[in-house]
């Protein structure tokens, strides 16, 4: 994932992920590689003709660096590190589900939130959490598939998939007006199975955290998941360059808490984490290390 690359000088760069493994250096994680993930994973998401459009992009761009839409390129490495990233949100559920362990994060790029089952949009060309939100539903058999969503940027593709899916709640916390634009109080979603907490430029801790405990951890109390799925996007810290939210480190560590004690109350502790947004790369390796030692504290 780290061949994946944009051109000089785009946001989503392959120091992004490196700030994020430096960072987890030294934590006690049990390390392990991002298998592909499967076309039967990606079709419950993606339309095998989206699939496939994409695999002469792939081969052109082995020679020179393609734009798929105004802000997502790819490159020689792209075809792999797209695969991987969704086959790792995939692993991680297979793995927590099987008991290998309760908790997993996906430390991957690029990010998914934002592709659309037909469309690659906003750096994303799959969506990652939503792969692994279907195949938990139906590989595993569960009635009920929660993702949380704390990226500053609402995650429009997986609202989407959410939209057409009772079993699958959706969750979100962002800044708006912002890109892409979605993401209102009133898109509700199946039978109020979509939660948005849209927050305005400037907002800080106590706004941000006072939407998550109003809003999106009730919902989530009474919607009961058997797996809690977490776009942990850290681009609504106050350094972070493509926003203009206010939170601190330690708010990122707050909702690890959070999240935690929700899972542990519904799921047996059973929750998967993926690597969305965050720009400011101080601000993304301390935030992700912060949210990782949050959820591993107990």
């Amino acid at each position: 994932m780290l061949t994946h690359q944009p051109p000089p000088g785009h946001a989503e760069h392959s120091g992004r992920l490196q700030a994020v493994l430096d960072a987890l250096d030294g934590m006690p994680l049990d390390r392990r590689e991002a298998p592909y993930a499967s076309r039967e994973a990606l079709e419950r998401v993606h339309p095998g003709r989206y699939i496939e459009a994409l695999e002469p992009a792939f081969a052109e761009a082995q020679s020179a660096r393609v734009r798929l839409d105004p802000d997502t390129f790819i490159s020689a490495g792209s075809r792999e590190a797209v695969y991987r990233a969704a086959g790792a949100c995939v692993a991680a559920v297979d793995a927590v589900m099987a008991g290998d362990d309760d908790m997993a994060f996906c430390a991957v790029r690029p990010p998914g939130h934002h592709a659309e089952p037909i469309s690659p949009m906003g750096f994303c060309i799959f969506n990652n959490v939503a792969v692994a939100a279907l195949h938990a539903l139906d590989a595993h058999n569960l009635e009920r598939v929660a993702v949380v969503d704390f990226d500053v940027h609402h995650g429009n593709g997986t609202q989407t998939v959410a939209e057409r899916e009772p079993r699958l709640m959706f969750a979100s916390t962002h800044q708006a007006p912002l890109y892409p634009g979605t993401g209102a109080a009133d898109e509700t979603g199946i039978g109020q199975n979509v939660v948005n907490a849209p927050l305005p430029a400037g907002a800080g801790s106590a706004t941000w955290r006072r939407a998550m405990e109003t809003r999106v951890l009730p919902a989530l109390d009474a919607f009961a998941p058997q797996l809690i799925l977490v776009s942990a996007g850290f681009d609504a810290h106050k350094a972070d360059p493509l926003a203009q939210m206010e939170l601190e480190t330690e708010d990122f560590a707050w909702a690890a808490r959070e999240l935690r004690a929700l899972a542990l109350k519904h799921c047996q502790g059973k929750l998967v984490s993926t690597l969305e947004g965050g720009y400011d790369l101080a601000a993304l390796a301390g935030s992700a290390s912060a949210y990782l030692a949050a959820l591993q504290r107990d």
